[in-house]
């Protein structure tokens, strides 16, 4: 692997800590939104390794799995956690949402998530070393 997705995984990992720490706390909200984070720079992470190129600054987690060319080979799992986490990234941030999503959260929902989030990150990982 090449520095530039080193320093994507390497962020990758001190956002799951920190994900970890706000599912610990109770800060329900904020540990989906750093679990996206995690998908997010794991799927750029690829893009890096594949092109050696800056990847697009979006946050739709789909769209970076196409653009990767990983879309086809998740499974329905790794398809869901990405479904599940995109709310928790854009809606939580506007008011207007965020209270609907905060009492849809709850702690086994939230677990869940982040041992998805977990897995789909190995997972990368172990495609990226192929």
């Amino acid at each position: 692997m090449n520095s530039k997705t080193d320093y994507w995984l390497e962020m990758c990992d001190s956002d799951l800590v920190t994900a970890k720490a706000m599912l610990d706390t109770g800060q329900l909200l904020w540990m989906g939104f750093i679990c996206h984070l995690v998908a997010e720079k794991a799927l750029k992470a690829v893009i890096v390794e594949k092109t050696n190129e800056t990847p697009p600054k979006t946050h739709d987690l789909r769209r970076l799995a196409l653009i990767c060319d990983v879309f086809d080979i998740l499974n329905d799992d790794q398809k869901d956690l990405l479904k599940k986490l995109m709310p928790l990234h854009i809606e939580a941030r506007y008011p207007e949402y965020k209270e609907k999503i905060v009492q849809a959260l709850t702690i086994d929902y939230c677990k869940n998530i982040f041992t998805q989030t977990e897995v789909f990150l190995r997972w990368i990982k172990q495609l990226l070393e192929k």
